[in-house]
């Protein structure tokens, strides 16, 4: 069961937006959004079935969490953007 909170609003993007990474369409994209409440959202290709037989033995997913992988440019790119604390 998915867990419940209040959903905060999407501040700002992280890093560059998808057409200034090549995307010609924009429609399809990683992305990464900074999130009122101070977490981050991420837009990413789903690989929960293929990644979590995977992770390391200190590694835990809940029922409700997924695994979601970005493109390495994308996480580059969005470094700069990304506070020190």
């Amino acid at each position: 069961m998915p867990r419940e909170f209040p959903v905060p609003n999407v501040v700002r993007r992280i890093g560059d937006p998808p057409r200034l990474r090549g995307s010609q369409t924009s429609e399809t994209c990683p992305d990464l959004f900074e999130l009122s409440d101070g977490n981050f959202a991420v837009i990413g290709t789903e690989a929960t079935a293929a990644l979590d037989p995977q992770l390391p033995a200190d590694a835990a997913r809940a029922d409700y969490e997924r695994i979601v992988v970005i493109s390495r440019e994308t996480l580059i790119r969005a470094k700069r953007d990304i506070p020190d604390v």
